[in-house]
């Protein structure tokens, strides 16, 4: 065989190789639509987006969300209730919401006093003056909640909400134990003594 004629062959051998690895492959040009691509999980208008995770854990030292302790303290009436609170405590639990909760979000503090402390504590929600009417001037800053559930020798439960924030409201919400349907104490609002002392851990 002559040696033009192999190099002839060779040559006519690339050229398939390589036209069959192009088909193989495709080409660039090709208008063959284009793999497709991760991209963001389209949201619906008007779908709710996902909340996040609610902060805190619910107990039985304090069940309550946010949402439910904000309800309670508005649908409170001013102007109605006793000036000082006949409630005989023996100790308080308090619940602290952070100042950014909202919705399904539980208390992330908690902490208890027990005689003496818890006495001390319920004083200074009977100081302050009772308030006829809601307060309408209130500041815009943030602060936190706090709930005091105080509890007397009869297993009496009278929840009461204090805002170290805003209109400063200091509300009785509920009383809760068998043979204690008394009337609860008038709303008023926080003073700076009673802040100071939720404050302290």
């Amino acid at each position: 065989m002559s040696a033009l004629r192999t190099r002839g062959l060779i040559g006519a051998t690339l050229v398939v190789a390589v036209l069959g690895v192009t088909a193989a492959c495709g080409n660039e040009n090709a208008t063959s639509p284009p793999a497709a691509q991760p991209t963001d999980t389209p949201t619906t208008p008007g779908t709710p987006t996902p909340s996040p995770t609610p902060s805190g854990t619910p107990s039985t030292d304090c069940p309550d969300t946010i949402a439910a302790v904000r309800t309670a303290t508005d649908k409170v009436v001013w102007g109605q209730g006793a000036v000082t609170s006949t409630f005989n405590p023996v100790s308080v639990t308090i619940c602290q919401y952070d100042a950014a909760a909202s919705g399904q979000d539980y208390a992330t503090v908690t902490t208890k006093r027990t005689g003496k402390q818890a006495t001390d504590l319920f004083a200074l929600v009977n100081a302050a003056k009772p308030v006829a009417k809601k307060p309408a001037i209130c500041t815009k800053e943030l602060g936190p909640t706090y709930v005091m559930r105080f509890t007397d020798n009869d297993r009496g439960v009278l929840s009461i909400t204090a805002e170290a924030f805003g209109c400063r409201r200091l509300v009785p919400t509920s009383l809760e134990g068998q043979g204690k349907p008394g009337t609860l104490p008038a709303p008023r609002q926080v003073t700076a003594e009673l802040v100071k002392s939720l404050g302290l851990r």
